[in-house]
């Protein structure tokens, strides 16, 4: 009977001890999967544990690495009072950022790869200055990855694009200088590189009431002088653009400086025709608002079929560095698309 009891009683720990591994095993891979949902509007750390310092920016994929470009920005916020017209806040310009990513949760700070210049108040890239909106491509000819950046003076009169070049995508970038493009003004931008290898430059111009869309050089490092005007006099501004199925969209915001406002967007069969206004693209909580944020970029999520990733900056005005970001997935129904609220979500999961 002694034996009998002895048996049951180990048993019984070897059950108990079972259960444990398993409860803790199942609790470790909860806590995973946890780490790996996109939540929105969270400060977002990096892997050394700092917060993620990259607004206004766009994502590079090369190599099987992504590559977040953003402006880094300083931690001091303050009004600017020479720029009457809007609640001007801003910080000092700490030049452009970069991490890395192979999976878009786990971000790596690779350094700032364009530095503001601390020291002569003549060059274009003071941390006096603006600079805002940086986006890279990669050109397979010259084997050069280019920048190009909204570049301004303190009150946003200059309103010109800056170009940089660099061999590496997380090196230090050469700055090659600004220009008016087009000899149209220029604030918020993207890049777009299509299909064909050939690049385009997408900016809000005309005192931001007109986006133009500009086709580069073949080494990308200026216009060909060939362009089309587009929603004029719409005031449309932080374009986001993307090709699905081979269509092109265009996500933009309305003009109300650090305030959020509708999202719009808007359709094409080609890069430089005619453009089908769409609508609001948002739904579920705050869509009207674009849930507190603004359009910077759409993300192709490779090695799955339309998978795409819309990315908005949540800004906080009076503590620009502690904006946050709101990634959400896109969701397709013939040429329209949808970008619903989600509070958490898993990219494997949203693009199976």
């Amino acid at each position: 009977m002694k034996k009998y009891l002895i048996y049951l009683l180990i048993l019984s720990c070897i059950f108990v001890c079972s259960c444990g591994q398993k409860k803790n095993q199942q609790q470790g891979e909860d806590a995973e999967a946890e780490a790996k949902m996109i939540v929105s509007g969270e400060k977002w750390l990096d892997t050394d544990g700092n917060a993620i310092n990259a607004h206004g920016g766009g994502i590079l994929y090369h190599d099987g690495t992504y590559y977040w470009y953003g402006e880094y920005k300083g931690d001091s916020t303050y009004w600017n009072p020479k720029v009457p017209s809007w609640e001007c806040y801003r910080t000092e310009a700490g030049g452009v950022s970069c991490y890395s990513s192979q999976n878009l949760v786990d971000w790596k700070f690779e350094g700032v790869v364009l530095p503001s210049d601390t020291v002569n108040e003549s060059s274009e890239l003071h941390y006096s200055n603006v600079l805002e909106r940086p986006k890279v491509i990669y050109n397979d000819k010259t084997k050069k990855f280019v920048m190009w950046l909204h570049v301004d003076s303190h009150d946003y009169a200059k309103a010109a694009a800056g170009v940089a070049v660099c061999d590496t995508p997380n090196g230090k970038f050469e700055y090659l200088g600004s220009m008016r493009p087009n000899d149209a003004m220029s604030r918020d931008m993207t890049l777009f590189k299509d299909d064909d290898g050939k690049a385009y430059h997408f900016y809000s111009s005309e005192e931001n009431k007109t986006l133009y869309i500009s086709l580069l050089t073949d080494d990308y490092l200026k216009p060909t002088g060939q362009f089309t005007r587009n929603f004029i006099d719409q005031s449309r501004e932080a374009p986001a653009v993307f090709k699905q199925n081979g269509k092109y969209y265009i996500l933009s915001s309305g003009c109300t400086a650090w305030d959020p406002n509708q999202a719009e967007y808007a359709v094409a069969d080609s890069i430089m025709g005619q453009w089908k206004v769409m609508g609001n693209p948002c739904s579920g909580k705050d869509a009207n608002i674009t849930f507190y944020g603004q359009s910077t970029n759409v993300l192709k999520v490779e090695g799955k079929k339309d998978a795409y990733i819309a990315m908005f900056d949540k800004w906080n005005k009076t503590d620009l560095i502690d904006s946050r970001y709101i990634w959400l997935p896109i969701k397709f129904s013939g040429d329209s698309i949808d970008i619903a609220w989600q509070e958490k979500w898993n990219i494997n999961e949203a693009f199976k």
